[in-house]
Order: structure tokens, then sequence, then C-alpha cells
């Protein structure tokens, strides 16, 4: 039983994931990977290659995205010479099985087991960046725990800090559900984190306020830290708000020559 099973074991559950399926097949130029991680269960990962020798992100999506969703994003980030390989969940997309906390954070090892040994065999498996969005940044944060010497930096789009606090911001229901474990997991992992970051949140969000990105930055214990807030942005509308800006930061951090000096929104 992991910290988590309080959250899996609770109608919480069904509040935090919403899976959809979708057979979207990859574009050109794409291509799918289907990575193991339970008894008859697979993980759908799409991998968008730019140019072998860029560097590469591994990106955790949203709790209501699936990974076809970037098929139309991933240029963007091929504009800055970053590559983009996109990891959906456990009932989401292409994959099998259920969403859980406890598979969320268990499936993300597997996946970037994968994503390495791919990346090795077709491209640059040195310069690799994990990005988590919204619930996402659980996954990417327990990579950068877990992997420093793997990992070049963490990127994080509208996470949170304060799995309790959020829950509670959203008025979800979690009367007798036992959240300390995890918060004192969760930041204690936080803090021992020295990765460069970069946190990119939204001015306005609503459903993960400012205040969780503020306080990520604080905790975080990377010498090498930044967050870039978007004007005017809400929590589904980050990227577009300003995408200059948006992809600006991620190229900055990454220290990547390639991209145009602006974006079309």
């Amino acid at each position: 039983m992991t910290i988590y099973a309080a959250i899996d074991q609770s109608p919480l559950l069904d509040l935090l994931f919403y899976p959809r399926r979708d057979f979207t097949p990859p574009p050109e130029g794409a291509f799918d990977l289907f990575s193991p991680v339970d008894e008859g269960i697979s993980i759908h990962m799409r991998f968008y290659l730019q140019d072998k020798t860029n560097p590469w992100i591994l990106f955790f999506h949203g709790n209501g995205e699936v990974v076809s969703d970037y098929d139309d994003i991933a240029p963007l980030y091929g504009q800055i010479g970053v590559n983009l390989a996109v990891a959906d969940y456990r009932g989401y997309g292409f994959s099998g099985g259920r969403p859980t906390f406890t598979h969320l954070v268990h499936d993300a090892h597997l996946l970037f087991g994968a994503v390495k040994k791919e990346l090795f065999q077709k491209s640059s498996p040195g310069n690799l960046w994990i990005m988590g969005r919204s619930l996402g940044s659980i996954s990417a944060l327990e990579l950068g725990y877990c992997y420093p010497d793997q990992i070049r930096g963490l990127i994080i789009e509208s996470g949170f800090a304060s799995v309790t606090r959020l829950i509670k911001h959203l008025g979800l229901p979690s009367r007798g559900i036992d959240l300390e474990p995890i918060e004192n997991e969760h930041r204690t992992r936080i803090r021992k984190i020295f990765l460069p970051s970069l946190i990119i949140h939204g001015e306005f969000d609503h459903l993960v306020p400012l205040q969780e990105a503020r306080d990520l930055l604080a905790y975080l214990g990377a010498a090498e830290k930044e967050l870039v807030i978007i004007p005017g942005a809400d929590h589904n509308n980050v990227m577009f708000s300003n995408a200059d800006q948006y992809f600006g930061a991620i190229q900055k951090i990454i220290k990547t020559d390639g991209g145009p000096d602006t974006f079309a929104h």
C-alpha cells in the first residue's frame, strides 16, 4: 500500500481523473510507443521527432487531455529546437487499465525508462528534460526527485505544491481521508529537487491558484529556478495567451538556438 492509497480508495479518485478514449493515428513525422507497465496493461506514448540532435522533453499532460491533443502543439516545440514525447495515463487514449494516483507515480518510472531506451536507439539520450502540466506535475516532480543524474531539468506548467490545499480549493470531498502523509512526502521530495527548474503559471488560474506556483518555487531546492507568470492567463490557456513568453521561457532554460522570434496565436 502506498501513501496515495487514501486517495485511490476514496470518491476523490473519480473527481481528479477524466480519462477518455482516443485512437487518433500519429501525424507525419511522429511515431507511437506502447510501454508495458503491468500485466496486460501498456501505456501509449507519442514521439514528435523534429531533429535527432535536439534535446527532448518527456511531457506528462493534464487530467483531461490525451496524447493526440499535442499533435498540433508539438511543432511549436520544434520551432524552438526541442523534440517532444508525450505520455498518457492508464485509461487514457490507447492506454489500458484504470488511472489512480499510485499508478500515476509508479508508471512514470517505467515510462521514463522506456523513453531513455528509445532515445538511445534513435536519438540523443543525454539531453532529456521532464515537463508536467497540472496533474502531470506529480509525475514530473517524482522523476526529478528520483533521477537527478539522468535529467537535465524540470519544467512545471500550472502545477501545485500542496495536494491538500488544492483539493480544498476545488471544494472536493476529503472528510475522513488522511492526506497528511501525502502532503508531507510531496513537500519533502520537492525540497530535495536540485535540478534547474522552470515554473510557468497563469496569472488568473482559477483551478490551481498562482500561490501554488509561488510556493513550489520557494520549496524547490534548485539554485537555478524561475517562475514565469503569463499575464491574464487562466488554467487552460496558458500557452496560447502568450506563446512568445511561454516558449521563450522554455527555450531560455533549455538553451536551444532554434525557432523564430514569434509564434502564431
